[in-house]
């Protein structure tokens, strides 16, 4: 029997020169941090994982020492208690089967249940850019094969200059490309970094910017109204023709369960990085699947994250299509995947996830060294 003998966990920053300006933020970002978790057995195996910062784990290590990595329900159930007496550690459940991938032979998405060994992505956009810019990064993204795009709204007062100079960037996508892409819309209301205290939309202002985007087209409507809000959004979701999405920062799994027994929102985007790592949001892709409700991970993190989305959707929710984050020049892959020894390329909007065992996951250690904090 395997058995856990350490856990190791690190945090890196990349300088980012020139500074990544993300839609939701509103300030450059300077550098981008990455935490690794690293999960050894008696056998020299090493299981990878990323995603939080891992606050609240420390201390926590002998609950796991001795234990069988393979066991990831009982080490689950230890993780929930950790995220609600402390914080998220969510990355240790990555780590955990990636070992036990390595243990088995077997790659991730098999061990969930092999329903595909790929999965369609849509190009997730991150940059505020002026219309005309905007439908020449739309056509970038048809030249690559990518099947759908998400365009950001402005999060606050800033930005584009308000949510008409947004569907303004809709337009000229629309004007440019026709029907060849599907376009989402994540509108930024759900959730403020801590400096940003603008109010979110009303029900009324998310009304009348869903009758835009249904002239538009849109296939979704991202974060319409702030995260408590679940009944102005199932208000919402019944008004409006455009589906309802949300939950990227949804902390806990009975939230999600109430989201899908309500039929609040059309699509769920839990993040195995950040909530209930791949055991609990697998419980939910077969939730909101018997609920008839589109189960798609959000997976804004680093390419790690983006493997264990991908692996968790390829082996269990058979969903439309994956988010990648991919917006060049500013967020490129290679800034994106910076511990990895070579950054995941798609494949004409696909993600290939091969037969490696685990999650697939190779580190670039001489990166992490230089980048460690």
């Amino acid at each position: 029997m395997s058995k856990i003998v350490s856990i190791e966990i690190t945090h890196h920053r990349l300088p980012l020169d020139p500074a990544f300006k993300a839609s939701w933020d509103g300030r450059p970002r300077k550098h981008f941090d990455a935490t690794i978790v690293r999960v050894r057995d008696d056998e020299g195996r090493e299981g990878i994982g990323s995603g939080d910062l891992m606050k609240g784990f420390e201390g926590h290590e002998d609950l796991f020492i001795g234990q069988d990595p393979r066991h990831v329900e009982r080490h689950y159930e230890v993780l929930s208690h950790i995220n609600f007496h402390y914080g998220r550690c969510w990355p240790m459940d990555l780590a955990l089967w990636d070992l036990s991938g390595k243990i088995t032979g077997e790659p991730v998405w098999r061990m969930l249940g092999g329903r595909a060994s790929r999965v369609r992505l849509y190009a997730s956009s991150g940059v505020l850019r002026e219309p005309s810019a905007m439908a020449d990064q739309a056509e970038r993204y048809i030249d690559e094969g990518f099947p759908a795009m998400k365009v950001r709204f402005s999060s606050s007062s800033g930005g584009r200059g308000g949510w008409r100079e947004d569907v303004k960037a809709l337009e000229a996508i629309r004007a440019r490309v026709g029907d060849r892409l599907e376009l989402m819309v994540d509108c930024n209301q759900g959730w403020r970094m801590p400096w940003d205290t603008t109010l979110p939309w009303t029900f009324k202002d998310a009304l009348t910017v869903a009758r835009e985007l249904e002239r538009v087209g849109v296939y979704w409507m991202e974060e319409p109204l702030h995260r408590s809000d679940r009944k102005g959004m199932k208000e919402l979701k019944q008004a409006t023709s455009v589906r309802i999405v949300g939950g990227e920062m949804t902390r806990e799994l009975y939230e999600f369960r109430d989201i899908i027994e309500e039929r609040a929102f059309d699509v769920i985007q839990p993040d195995v990085a950040l909530v209930g790592g791949i055991t609990g949001c697998r419980r939910l892709a077969y939730q909101a699947r018997e609920a008839g409700v589109q189960f798609t991970p959000h997976s804004w993190t680093n390419g790690i994250g983006v493997l264990a989305n991908a692996h968790l959707t390829a082996g269990v929710a058979d969903a439309a299509w994956l988010e990648y984050p991919y917006d060049n020049p500013e967020w490129s892959e290679a800034r994106r995947d910076y511990p990895m020894a070579s950054p995941l390329k798609h494949e004409a909007g696909w993600l290939d996830l091969g037969v490696a065992p685990g999650l697939g996951i190779v580190l670039d250690e001489e990166r992490l060294k230089a980048t460690r904090i």
